[in-house]
C-alpha cells in the first residue's frame, strides 16, 4: 500500500515538475489514469536520460483510453483536445522544423481531402471499411468534380510559392493539388488522377473538369488534339494490378533522397512503396537530420463532412517518424502557417466553356438566316459540361424573339429569322450543385453581317484577373472572354469564356481554430520557448518569400 502511494506521489511530482519546468498549465482530466500514464512516460524518459520537451511531445502523441473492446481502430485519447500546452508545442516544433528545412517534401493521402467532402477508403466510415461490414457506401457531400481544395491544400500552395516546399507526393486521385495551384512539375500523383488523360504516343496530358470514365489506364472516348498525332487517349488511374508509374515514381524518389524534412499528411501509408520513403529514413540515419514528420487524419463534429467520426488512428510508419501528431490536419497547418508568418490564400475556382454560333443562309433567299447557338465543353462536343445545369436564353431589345430554356446537354438552340441589325443574346447560366453562386449572365453579341475578329488572350492572366476580382468583390460569378475563333465557310464563331464559380476563404477558419488561438502572439515567443526546450533552434520562423 505504501509502495503504491509512493508511486502516485512520484507521478504527481513528475507532473508538477513538467509544468514548472516549462511554465505551462496542463488541462485537467477527470480520468486520472491517463494522467498517470503521461507521468509514467515522463519518468521513463527521465530515467533514460533523454528527457526533453521535444522528445516528450513526440512520444506522447497519443495515449490509449481504457476500453473493454479489442479493435485495431480503437479511439485514442489525444492531447490535442485535452492538453492545450502540448498541443501548442506540437505546432511550434513543427513550425521550426519547416522553417529550418532545406528541402521540404510533402506526402499526402485521403485524410487531407475528407474535409473537402470526399470520403476516404480505409477510415472508420471509409468506402472499403463499410463495404466489408456490409453497409452502404457513404455519400459525398457534393459532386466529386466540384470538390474544393482544403486549408491544407492551399497552405501547401503558399509554402511552394514561398520557396519552402520543394515537392509533393500524393496518393490521391482527386486532382485537388493541381486545382489548388501546385505546379505539375512539382507533383507526383502515384495512383493517377481521375481528371487527367494522357496520350500514350506523344505523352501530352489533358486535365479535365469532369471525371474520366475509365480506370486502369484504358482507352477513353477522346483523341489527342495534336493534328500530327491523333492517338486515342487513356486514363491515368491505377487499377489493383497496375504498377506505380515510373513517370511519377522517379521524381518522387529523387526528391525523397534530397529531403531533410518530409511531411506525411492524412495518409495511413499502408500502400506506400517503401522505396519512396526508405531513402528519407536512410538519409536521416546517416546524417543525424530529422526527415520524417507525421500528421494522421482526423474527423470531428466541426468538419464540413456529411459523414464524420471522432478518432485518431495509428499508422504502420509512425515509429519511423521524428514527430507524430494525431490531430486535425487543417488546424495544425493553420497554426504552423501563422507562426511562419504566411497567409493561407483563398481558393477561387475558374471554369471554362465554349459558346459557338453558326449561321447558314438560304441559297434562294439571302434575307433569311438560320443560326445555331451551342454552349458546350472546351474538351470536345461530346464531353460533358458538369458545372452548368441549364441555360436560359433571352434577347435584349428584341421582344419579337421568343425566349428559350435549355435543360439538356448539349445545350443547343436553333432559330430562323430575318437578317436584321445586330443584337445581344443574354445567356443565363444556371450552375450545378457544388458551385458557389447560383448563376451568371453573359451578354453575347450577334451580327450576321460583320464577322468578329479572332483573338487570344493570355489564359493565366485572365484567370488571375478573375481571381483578383472575386477576392475584391467577395463573391464569384465574374466572367471574361479568353479567346475567339472565326470561320467564313460556314460562317461561325466560337468563343471561350472563363467564369469564377467558387470562392473558399480560409482566413476565417484560421481565426476560429482552437489551434490558432493558443499560438503565442509573436513569432519571437515561439523561438524563445523552443530555445528553452531544444538546444538547436534557429532564428525567427519568419521566412523570406524569395528563398
Amino acid at each position: 500500500m505504501a509502495g503504491r502511494e509512493s508511486n502516485e506521489d512520484r507521478n504527481q511530482e513528475n507532473l508538477e515538475a513538467l509544468q514548472a519546468a516549462n511554465n505551462i498549465t496542463m488541462a485537467t482530466r477527470e480520468d486520472v489514469e491517463n494522467l498517470q500514464q503521461l507521468a509514467q512516460l515522463y519518468t521513463r524518459l527521465e530515467q533514460a536520460g533523454t528527457l526533453s520537451i521535444a522528445s516528450f511531445v513526440a512520444t506522447t502523441s497519443f495515449v490509449p483510453l481504457p476500453t473493454t473492446q479489442s479493435s485495431s481502430k480503437e479511439m485514442m485519447f489525444d492531447p490535442w483536445e485535452e492538453l492545450e500546452s502540448l498541443r501548442r508545442l506540437f505546432i511550434e516544433q513543427l513550425a521550426v522544423m519547416i522553417q529550418k528545412s532545406k528541402h521540404l517534401v510533402a506526402f499526402t493521402g485521403a485524410g487531407i481531402s475528407t474535409s473537402c467532402g470526399i470520403p476516404d477508403f480505409r477510415g472508420p466510415k471509409g468506402v472499403w471499411t463499410l463495404q466489408r461490414e456490409g453497409k452502404g457506401v457513404p455519400e459525398a457531400s457534393l459532386p466529386f468534380h466540384r470538390a474544393m481544395p482544403s486549408m491544407t491544400h492551399m497552405a501547401l500552395v503558399e509554402l511552394e510559392k514561398a520557396g519552402i516546399l520543394k515537392f509533393v507526393i500524393s496518393q490521391n486521385v482527386d486532382s485537388l493539388h493541381l486545382r489548388s495551384g501546385i505546379p505539375r512539375e512539382k507533383l507526383a500523383e502515384l495512383h493517377g488522377n481521375s481528371f487527367r488523360e494522357i496520350c500514350p504516343s506523344c505523352e501530352v496530358e489533358y486535365l479535365r473538369d469532369f471525371e474520366v470514365e475509365t480506370i486502369g489506364m484504358k482507352e477513353t472516348s477522346r483523341r489527342c488534339s495534336d493534328v500530327k498525332c491523333g492517338a486515342k487517349l487513356t486514363d491515368t488511374v491505377l487499377d489493383w494490378e497496375d504498377a506505380l508509374p515510373l513517370k511519377e515514381m522517379d521524381p518522387a524518389e529523387k526528391h525523397c533522397k534530397m529531403a531533410d524534412v518530409v511531411l506525411c499528411l492524412g495518409t495511413r501509408q499502408q500502400n506506400v512503396d517503401d522505396d519512396v520513403l526508405s531513402h528519407t529514413v536512410q538519409f536521416a540515419d546517416h546524417s543525424g537530420l530529422q526527415p520524417a514528420f507525421k500528421i494522421s487524419s482526423w474527423w470531428g463534429e466541426d468538419c464540413n463532412c456529411k459523414s464524420s467520426v471522432l478518432g485518431m488512428w495509428q499508422t504502420p510508419k509512425d515509429k519511423k517518424a521524428s514527430l507524430v501528431i494525431h490531430g486535425p490536419v487543417d488546424k495544425v497547418i493553420a497554426g504552423v502557417m501563422h507562426l511562419l508568418n504566411l497567409q493561407i490564400p483563398p481558393y477561387i475556382r475558374v471554369d471554362l466553356l465554349q459558346i459557338s454560333l453558326a449561321q447558314f443562309s438560304r441559297n434562294t433567299e439571302k434575307r433569311y438566316v438560320k443560326w445555331t447557338l451551342r454552349i458546350a465543353s472546351i474538351h470536345g462536343q461530346r464531353a460533358p459540361l458538369p458545372f452548368i445545369k441549364s441555360v436560359e436564353v433571352s434577347f435584349l431589345d428584341r421582344p419579337d424573339l421568343k425566349e428559350a430554356i435549355l435543360h439538356k446537354q448539349p445545350f443547343r438552340l436553333k432559330r430562323e429569322m430575318v437578317r436584321t441589325r445586330p443584337f445581344k443574346m443574354v445567356l443565363k447560366l444556371n450552375f450545378s450543385d457544388g458551385c458557389g453562386c447560383p448563376c451568371t449572365r453573359i451578354e453575347f453579341p450577334v451580327d450576321f453581317e460583320v464577322s468578329a475578329d479572332s483573338f487570344s488572350s493570355d489564359k493565366d492572366a485572365v484567370f488571375q484577373k478573375l481571381r483578383d476580382t472575386a477576392i475584391k468583390d467577395s463573391c464569384c460569378g465574374q466572367y471574361a472572354l479568353v479567346e475567339r475563333n472565326t470561320l467564313l465557310d460556314p460562317k461561325s464563331e466560337a468563343s471561350v469564356y472563363a467564369i469564377s464559380t467558387n470562392i473558399v476563404w480560409h482566413s476565417s477558419l484560421v481565426a476560429t481554430s482552437k489551434a490558432f488561438k493558443v499560438i503565442p502572439e509573436s513569432n519571437g515567443n515561439m523561438v524563445k520557448r523552443h530555445n528553452e526546450c531544444v538546444n538547436d533552434i534557429g532564428t525567427s520562423p519568419k521566412r523570406s518569400k524569395g528563398r
